[in-house]
């Protein structure tokens, strides 16, 4: 926006027809585009005043850390105007002067007749403060990717940038083609209906383009024409320029034409690159058909099985893209994808472990509560809940611990599934058996094996059941027996029942020993 509206300044310069062809300026045309333009920099000024308040990562933490903001706001302040590309620089570009030029010294010059130096002047602003804009807008965009990694968010949005940089170039061409001579330097007096005629005595050369341009009194054909004519030239490479022996048209259309050059370089350069981006995907699913299709003619599967595989290979196309999402979300933090798999599978998030899954972790439970299931002989489930401060996954310990090591994870003896929602702090099993080789006379300690112990869920159920059994033998001792005596077999099933209750809980392995 900031670089579309300082050519509309070029604009409010009109030569009249209705008597003699004078140049005016057009005052309602001027005031538009100067609140346009102090609009526009009335968003930089807020910009400039943001920097002000925002944090900047020290330069000297870079050295051996990874950066530290500082926040003090008198050291963000000293820090952005001691910044020649800062402080300095944001306020360059939005200095009111062509809004000055154009109300305080154009007016002026008019009415002294000197239409070479308004024209002088204008070519000035356009050295002295539009190319500084168009290095500022460059290099803000640039500190917007480098702090959110992006700019605009899809790829239609990098085509759509390559082509309003060709309307904006475009946009400015020819207005600064017009700002010169409108007679070639030819002094020669021609009477006035010639003055202005393409096939006058006037050699316009480059300039005949813009002569339905300032001898019309229409907005639309002012701004709609020379952008018909930048995207003519930039296109063409300027094949269309006929400059005369005058050094400014010459060096004018040698600008235009290394323009065009560029612009177009880069737009093919970014559609190459944004099809190639929209052609990856379904290449790489069209090697992965052909692999498949040659995979099984070579395994020599049945039909009903390659159609079932194709079957397959197109759904997983038309849901997912041929994007796997595990693969997906695999790089991310472990608090994101829990998220994330609790958003697409809230079921089955709520079982941490499953019994008989391989233990990857150990698991301390640093908020909420989870239940712990575990399965006994004959159907019974023995049940527990595990508050903060408990762990899950003592099994790894053993699987640590034990000489000689087996590299197999061991299995899970119970379920455990959250009862609300839960935090907990996991200590992978690679961390854990670092631990255990290099402290490994820790836990010869005795105190320390009966904490483990203690807290253990494994050594608690097996501890409660033998407990159990325990007091059942001992009531039985002193109380009589619950049932009476007088049965068939009263000894052999209660041996039977002893025993039972005995192989219901294994005692666990944890190699403390």
């Amino acid at each position: 926006m900031a670089l579309a509206v300082d050519p509309l300044f070029f604009y409010a310069l009109s030569i009249g027809r209705g008597g003699a062809p004078c140049l005016y300026m057009d005052g309602g045309l001027a005031a538009v585009v100067t609140v346009l333009r102090t609009c526009v920099d009335a968003v930089h000024l807020c910009h400039l005043w943001l920097q002000f308040r925002l944090a900047y990562v020290s330069r000297e933490s870079l050295v051996v850390g990874c950066g530290k903001l500082v926040w003090d706001s008198r050291a963000i302040a000293s820090h952005y105007v001691r910044s020649l590309k800062g402080f300095w620089f944001d306020a360059f570009v939005i200095l009111p002067v062509p809004q000055a030029v154009f109300w305080l010294v154009v007016p002026k010059l008019i009415r002294d007749e000197k239409i070479k130096v308004i024209m002088t002047i204008l070519l000035l602003i356009f050295l002295f403060q539009f190319l500084p804009k168009v290095y500022h807008s460059i290099s803000l965009m640039r500190r917007m990717q480098k702090v959110t990694g992006y700019v605009f968010g899809t790829i239609w949005w990098g085509f759509g940038l390559n082509l309003i940089a060709y309307l904006i170039a475009s946009h400015f061409q020819l207005p600064t083609g017009m700002v010169g001579d409108p007679c070639g330097g030819n002094s020669t007096m021609v009477r006035m209906p010639l003055c202005l005629d393409v096939n006058g005595p006037f050699n316009y050369g480059i300039y005949k383009w813009a002569l339905p341009v300032i001898s019309s009194n229409s907005l639309a054909v002012k701004i709609l024409y020379p952008i018909f004519w930048g995207l003519m030239t930039l296109s063409t490479f300027g094949n269309d320029l006929e400059p005369t022996s005058h050094w400014l048209e010459v060096i004018f259309s040698i600008v235009t034409v290394l323009s065009g050059l560029m612009l177009f370089t880069l737009l093919i350069g970014n559609i190459q690159v944004f099809l190639h981006s929209v052609m990856a995907k379904k290449r790489k699913m069209q090697l992965r058909c052909r692999d498949m299709e040659w995979w099984m003619r070579r395994r020599q599967l049945p039909s009903q099985l390659r159609q079932r595989v194709r079957h397959f290979e197109r759904q997983r196309w038309a849901t997912m893209g041929g994007e796997d999402e595990m693969e997906m979300i695999k790089d991310l933090p472990q608090g994101l994808r829990r998220d994330i798999k609790r958003h697409l599978c809230l079921d089955l998030i709520k079982k941490i472990i499953r019994e008989g899954d391989p233990v990857l972790r150990i698991m301390f439970i640093v908020r909420g509560r989870v239940k712990r299931a575990q399965s006994l002989s004959k159907g019974m489930v023995a049940t527990s809940v595990l508050e903060p401060g408990g762990f899950l996954g003592d099994e790894l310990l053993s699987y640590c611990l034990r000489r000689p090591f087996i590299d197999r994870l061991p299995a899970s003896s119970a379920t455990f599934i959250c009862i609300e929602s839960t935090e907990a702090f996991g200590l992978d099993a690679a961390h854990l058996r670092y631990i255990t080789d290099h402290f490994r006379y820790k836990f010869a300690n005795e105190r320390l094996k009966r904490t483990a112990r203690y807290y253990s869920s494994n050594w608690r159920t097996w501890a409660a059941v033998i407990i159990q059994l325990a007091w059942r033998r001992y009531r039985m001792r002193t109380l009589g027996p619950v049932i009476p005596a007088a049965t068939e077999n009263g000894g052999s099933e209660r041996r039977l029942r002893r025993y039972a209750a005995m192989f219901m809980s294994i005692r666990p392995h944890d190699h403390l020993e």
